[in-house]
């Protein structure tokens, strides 16, 4: 340490850094010094990152302090990043209409510290990111600044933010303001980057217009300071691509230590609303309060995953790539490699991109390729992505010295992902690669009681996937009778199954049937779940050879409706059971069904030689635009549009169309056909429960000669395990078809042995044939379902497939 300066170095997420002059005072007012500033930027990183991320950042700073409101201090303001800057700084040129400039980028904590560092106080972002490329992408974000003229203030901009609010939220438009640390407020939506940056200010100008004219004595959309007086500018002109505004969290250059906050609407209502301190924002932080968290970057951490690694080695010595920048999702499926690694001993690396990064195991003997072996596994710092074509030699006193060699490599399914617990994936390798070109289906399973945190199990697992066919051509994974893969199905889960850092797509649960529809030869045919075909049951659904071309497979749901346009489980039932065909077409004119179609397996196209475009295998968010592309909607097929806001506006959504719930879906996973998946999750406002239906009690009062309940069970460890009796949710017709039906499935014993003998008593015995669907409130401690509601029968499912769900 130099005595002169208190000049340091200090380490920062791999970064090293010289800071100095520690005590000195930034905001004579209040008496806080650079080391309050640099504690505030260290502490407030996790939320302002997500902000700032890959926007070029111009600087305000303070050299010598702020100063006081009667003798400011002198600032600078700074686009072009500093000559003294060191290397590791991210940063991007930008071309002006007359000359480029240089900016960093504040990815990192480290770049947050070295700002701190220079007094740079402000930071001021435009409402675009760069591209990979380096190029100005579309606007993420409309903002509008709220700036109150003489004689108006904070409160004036409060009630101006609730009509905003109103405006924008009738545009489909979700806002979050933010008290800017010196008068007004911003208010940020979010938006697709469908739109560029002229067109996105001119709707936001149109929308200024359109206050003022509604409310002339609050709002005035021209900045003329002359008209502003007692009013709130509406500024919308910050949308430009060459404007900036304040970046949220960022401190502010005033007398007092004020913040750009986010606030919630609730405090905005509030009306003892002012602007928040340093010190009042982090205690907001440490509470995890951040109303602006939905709209940062979903790649965005506030610890750069790369930082250990870099640290590790030295770019300059090692042919290994070490990349400056902290890592970045990028779009496409996952990608994995294997290396082999002779280093001080014989190893292989093997890694699994997730969250912009390869996270990476060492595994001692190799990754297993027979299912009766579980190997260690080791976890490691994560590779930075450009790590996934390495060969080379790591030179003698590197770390990790030794010859790299590319074992194999490829694309992967990471079904599950589970941070520090589990993780599930399937690797699709070369055809010469080690693993076989097969694809292998792996579980990496932490297991810290081997003596280390770090020690991992890695295991192919019993279940694996078929040979994949040609590059685009079919998968051959559970084909029934007719040729067709098993749909692929939804875990149960709530939102905590969610990964944050993973992009997900939510639609609605239609409360129907499962179907295959398969086009051919200018027909339609329609398989369930299991496999049974359907097509005679269901005529109307023919349309849809005339929407979409021969060799089409879709998956969707088939549904009918009710006076309310809602999908009705029990007006289905009546078209499930097949008739003759006379009373088919009948049944079809009073009860007509819809083909809610929401997946493409396959199109018609060029993409392969048979003329067909094998779509199994692309990711969800491609099968979905080719599925729009190719088919055409009719009176009884439908597209069903997927949300791909918050998973509480869909959530929101789904209970206001009073619908069964919805599932999510990873925008980037695969369809794998009879497999249930992490990366689909179902989400249910009510708990369904599919049973077997295994013996019936004889009714009294008004049910007496008929059922009064049902016995039911559910398959649970390989063996039937009884879960209560259903005796409500039925018709009487529906009652005396039940006992004509299972009339002829008789038996002298249950099914299963855990029936309780009050159950037993006056009961008749069913073979496990017939499925049916039930809704309870809950679970009992003995396995049982409290108050259960028959749904209706389920003969697309059979008794095998009926799991708790």
């Amino acid at each position: 340490m130099s005595p002169r300066t208190n000049e340091q170095t200090v380490g920062i997420s791999g970064r090293q850094l010289k800071i100095s002059n520690l005590d000195k005072v930034l905001y004579p007012e209040t008496g806080t010094t650079k080391a309050d500033v640099l504690r505030y930027l260290a502490e407030v990183a996790p939320v302002l990152i997500p902000q700032a991320i890959w926007r070029p950042v111009t600087r305000k700073r303070w050299v010598n302090g702020v100063g006081t409101q009667e003798k400011p201090g002198q600032v600078f303001f700074r686009k072009d990043l500093e000559d003294s800057a060191p290397d590791w700084i991210p940063r991007r040129e930008l071309e002006h209409r007359d000359h480029a400039n240089t900016y960093p980028l504040a990815n990192e904590p480290a770049v947050l510290a070295w700002f701190g560092q220079l007094a740079a106080l402000e930071l001021h972002v435009p409402q675009w990111r760069f591209t990979p490329e380096g190029t100005a992408a579309n606007p993420d974000r409309l903002v509008l600044d709220l700036d109150p003229g003489e004689g108006a203030g904070l409160p004036e901009c409060a009630e101006t933010a609730l009509l905003c609010r109103a405006l924008l939220k009738g545009m489909g438009m979700d806002s979050v303001p933010v008290t800017s640390g010196s008068k007004g407020i911003h208010l940020y939506a979010p938006l697709d980057g469908s739109y560029t940056s002229d067109q996105v200010s001119e709707v936001a100008h149109e929308l200024a217009r359109s206050l003022e004219a509604d409310h002339p004595d609050l709002v005035v959309s021209d900045m003329k300071k002359s008209r502003r007086s007692g009013k709130v500018l509406v500024d919308w002109s910050q949308n430009s691509a060459a404007k900036t505004t304040i970046c949220p969290y960022s401190l502010r250059g005033r007398s007092r230590p004020l913040v750009a906050a986010p606030r919630t609407w609730k405090e905005i209502e509030d009306p003892k609303l002012r602007q928040l301190d340093y010190t009042e924002v982090l205690e907001r932080v440490a509470d995890g309060i951040d109303p602006l968290a939905d709209q940062g970057w979903s790649g965005a951490t506030a610890e750069d995953r790369l930082g250990k690694f870099r640290s590790m080695r030295d770019a300059s010595q090692t042919p290994e790539p070490v990349p400056a920048e902290p890592a970045r999702r990028r779009d496409g499926a996952p990608t994995f490699v294997i290396q082999e690694h002779r280093a001080s001993s014989l190893h292989w690396d093997f890694r699994l991109e997730h969250s912009g990064v390869l996270v990476s195991w060492a595994v001692p003997k190799g990754p297993p390729l027979d299912t009766g072996q579980n190997r260690l596994a080791v976890m490691t710092e994560d590779h930075p992505l450009d790590y996934g074509s390495f060969e080379g030699t790591i030179p003698k006193g590197q770390y990790g010295a030794g010859k790299v060699t590319l074992w194999d490599h490829g694309t992967c399914e990471l079904e599950k992902w589970r941070e520090s617990k589990e993780v599930i994936a399937v690797l699709h390798g070369r055809p010469d690669g080690g693993l076989g070109g097969v694809p292998r289906r792996y579980a990496l399973v932490n297991a810290p009681g081997m003596g280390a945190e770090k020690n991992w199990l890695i295991h192919l697992m019993e279940d694996q996937p078929a040979p994949d066919g040609p590059p685009d051509g079919p998968l051959a994974d559970a084909p029934d009778a007719a040729g067709l893969p098993a749909p692929m199905l939804a875990t149960k889960g709530s939102p905590a199954d969610l990964a944050e850092d993973e992009q997900w797509a939510f639609e609605m649960k239609w409360d129907g049937v499962r179907a295959l529809a398969a086009v051919a030869d200018g027909a339609v045919t329609l398989h369930s779940r299991n496999g049974k075909d359907m097509t005679a049951s269901y005529p109307e659904l023919q349309e849809l050879a005339g929407l979409v071309g021969d060799g089409a497979l879709l998956d969707g749901e088939i549904v009918a409706l009710d006076s309310s346009g809602r999908p009705d489980f029990s007006r289905l039932q009546q078209r499930m059971s097949p008739g003759k065909k006379r009373d088919v077409e009948a049944l079809a004119g009073k009860i007509p069904v819809h083909f809610m179609a929401f997946d493409a397996l396959r199109l018609p196209g060029a993409a392969t030689g048979d003329g067909i475009r094998h779509l199994m295998r692309s990711p969800y968010s491609e099968r979905r635009t080719a599925l729009f592309d190719a088919v055409t909607e009719g009176e009884h097929i439908h597209l069903p549009i997927a949300h791909t806001g918050t998973l509480q506006d869909a959530i929101d959504t789904s209970s206001e169309l009073r619908l069964e719930g919805l599932v999510a879906k990873r925008t980037d996973g695969r369809y794998l056909p009879g497999k249930r998946s992490h990366g689909w999750i179902k989400i249910k406002h009510e708990k369904h429960q599919e049973v077997v239906v295994i013996g019936w009690r004889a009714g009294a009062g008004s049910r007496s000669g008929s059922i009064g309940s049902l016995l039911v069970a559910v398959n649970d460890g390989g063996a039937l395990h009884y879960v209560g009796r259903v005796g409500t949710g039925f018709s009487a017709a529906e009652l005396e078809a039940a006992r004509t039906r299972l009339g002829r499935i008789t038996r002298k014993t249950p099914p299963a042995d855990d029936v309780p003998a009050a159950d037993r008593r006056d009961a008749t015995w069913v073979s496990p044939q017939l499925v049916g669907e039930v809704r309870f409130s809950e679970l009992t401690g003995e396995g049982r379902l409290r108050h259960p509601v028959w749904r209706g029968w389920r003969p697309d499912k059979t008794p095998g497939q009926v799991r708790w769900e």
